[in-house]
């Protein structure tokens, strides 16, 4: 017999341990009810990685359903709910956490919410719009991702190239304008130079390019 929805929640506000937090989240999580969402994103802010982790995929899973109770419930003041919130919206990659995405990639001031949101945003899943909007959604993510080019922390530098490799991929129209501006782009960082020349040979070849860097030394991120 499965376990209803207060139940669930019920766990949650009583785990008197990480371990027990982290297996009445993932419960909830597994229970996939639209009902559990509010508190799965609650869970995001729990000083508990483990079980902010499996929270966000228990969001993932949820899919669209979860989209715009994130987006409503996003948390303004606590950077590590806002950045577990953002890798779900990106995950998710619907095309209506567009702004939020935007917003925190060029503005927020954790750069964790930020690298999160820059190489998420240009994997969203542009088909969901509507032909009049998608273009104009698709130019103001490549702008935006040519400004944080610029960046000064080379990890979101190296997030802003994921995802112009990203939007590249998915957008034909505009993947002559981001090679051309990956070819002419001058960084210092071994690791971001790295990802540009890997961004530039995935884009342009057909088939699919390892992920290895042969002879860096640079440990690389996630993007």
């Amino acid at each position: 017999m499965s376990t209803s929805l207060a139940t669930l929640i019920a766990d949650i506000d009583r785990a008197d341990s990480p371990e027990r937090l982290i297996a009445a989240v993932q419960a909830l999580a597994a229970a996939r009810l639209e009902g559990g969402i509010p508190t799965l994103i609650r869970a995001l802010g729990f000083n508990n990685p483990g079980a902010a982790v499996t929270a966000v995929k228990g969001l993932v899973q949820m899919g669209e359903a979860a989209v715009m109770p994130l987006l409503t419930l996003l948390d303004d003041y606590n950077y590590g709910a806002r950045a577990y919130a953002i890798r779900a919206l990106a995950a998710i990659a619907d095309p209506r956490a567009l702004d939020v995405l935007l917003s925190a990639a060029e503005a927020d001031f954790a750069p964790s919410v930020r690298r999160a949101a820059t190489k998420g945003v240009g994997q969203l899943l542009w088909l969901k719009l509507a032909d009049s909007e998608r273009a104009i959604a698709q130019s103001r993510t490549y702008d935006t991702l040519v400004r944080i080019l610029d960046d000064a922390d080379w990890s979101i530098r190296y997030a802003a190239i994921a995802g112009l490799q990203a939007l590249g991929q998915s957008t034909p129209d505009l993947q002559p304008q981001i090679l051309e501006t990956l070819r002419t782009l001058a960084d210092s960082d071994i690791a971001v130079q790295a990802r540009v020349q890997w961004a530039i040979a995935t884009l342009q070849s057909p088939q699919p390019v390892p992920n290895s860097f042969p002879g860096s030394q640079t440990p690389i991120p996630n993007p």
